[in-house]
Formats: structure tokens, sequence, C-alpha cells
């Protein structure tokens, strides 16, 4: 009896186990390429830009509507939205996006197809509109950064990005401890939208380790101090 008990147990606690593992059915997180044919594939689609207005008005993909995940009524202004057609949700990585998805599910939307790594993977891959505006600095002015005898680290954060803040503080006490072998640049990829888009960075924050203008090391996402430190003996 103890066995059998033990067995029941066993067996309720793995059911309940692989189906919290079960992906959800109604969202579908989706290649840039594939995000762009689906949307092609559908007629009048619906296309929500999550982001801020703010982001919203410096560039978005074609014919998107703007509700803001971080505003306090976008529950209330998603009901614009038709539940029972798919909808494409995008945001500037995927963050946002993904928990946007997962409340959009939560209301009873049917089909939710979410950008995989938001509008830096949209720019990356191409798929934006070339514009002839340069926003921040240009590929020249970048090559001009790297013209030292020191090695060179740039750093490619955003002020939303997570792990870009957890960063902060030792890249600039890095900057200055450091100063005598490394030069540390910190640039902001929402005022350089043109570098981002051409030297096709898809994650942030991104850092690129250069010595005598030549790329010697790439790491994208989150890196601890020791490890950065490693790197740049």
């Amino acid at each position: 009896m103890k066995f059998r008990s033990l067995f029941v147990v066993l067996f309720t606690f793995s059911t309940i186990l692989s189906c919290n593992s079960q992906p959800t059915k109604n969202i579908e997180t989706i290649a840039a390429e594939t995000f762009a044919k689906k949307i092609k594939e559908t007629p009048k689609p619906q296309i929500l830009d999550v982001r801020t207005p703010e982001e919203f008005d410096s560039e978005h993909i074609d014919n998107a509507i703007n509700i803001n995940w971080l505003s306090n009524d976008f529950a209330t202004n998603i009901k614009k939205i038709d539940k029972s057609k798919p909808v494409f949700l995008y945001c500037k990585s995927g963050g946002r996006s993904a928990k946007a998805a997962a409340k959009l599910e939560e209301l009873g939307f049917k089909k939710i197809y979410n950008l995989e790594g938001g509008m830096m993977k949209w720019n990356a891959t191409g798929l934006s509109k070339p514009s002839d505006q340069i926003i921040g600095i240009s590929r020249h002015e970048y090559a001009e950064l790297l013209n030292t005898d020191k090695k060179v680290l740039v750093d490619f954060y955003a002020k939303w990005c997570a792990p870009c803040k957890k960063m902060a503080p030792y890249l600039l006490k890095m900057q200055k401890e450091m100063a005598d072998k490394v030069v540390i640049i910190r640039l902001d990829a929402d005022e350089n939208k043109t570098l981002i888009k051409e030297m096709k960075i898809e994650e942030l924050p991104a850092l690129l380790l250069y010595e005598n203008k030549e790329l010697k090391w790439k790491n994208s996402g989150f890196i601890s101090e020791e490890n950065l430190k490693k790197q740049l003996q």
C-alpha cells in the first residue's frame, strides 16, 4: 500500500510538471524573417508596438499601432484589438512584448506572434526601411574612436536595459582604473541607431574589444566584472 501511495504521489507530481512545462498554444515567438512573412500573408494584420510613444515615434514597423506596455491603462487600451484575429507583438528587444503576450493570452486572445529580439533583430536582419538621416555618430566617426595605441572597449548600452544597468557601475569604475591600458567608450544604442543598424547589433549590452583597430573580442549580454577584466588583461 505504501508503494502504491508513493507511486500515485510521484505520478501526480510528474503530471503537474509536464503540464506546467507545456509551451502555450496561443503564443509563438518567431524570428524576424518569419514575423515579416506572416504579416504579409495576413489580411489587415494587427501589429502592436508595446514600447513607449517616444520609441514608437522614432521608428516602427509599417501599419503598427502603439499601446505602451508600461502604461497603467494597457489592459483598457488593448480592448480596441480584435481577440479573434492574430496579433503581431514587438518591442525593442523582446522583453516587454513577451510580458504583453502573456497578458493578451490571459485576456483571451487566440493567436499571438511575438517578435524574437524585437526591433533590434528586425533592424539587424535588414527589414527596416533605409534612411538618409544619420542618427548619432557615423561609421567614420566610430572608426576615429579606435585611433589609439591602447586597447579600445566599446560598450553599446541602453537606459532601459536591465543587464546594462547592472554592468554600468563597474564599467565606469574600470574606465578610470584601467585608463592607462584600455580606452572604454560607452555609446547609447538609442542615440546611435544608424550605427546599431549598420553594425547589425542584435542584443544589448554589446561589448566590442579592439586592438590596433582590429576587432579581437565581442560579447552580447551580461558579463561579470571578473570575466570582463580577464578579457582586458
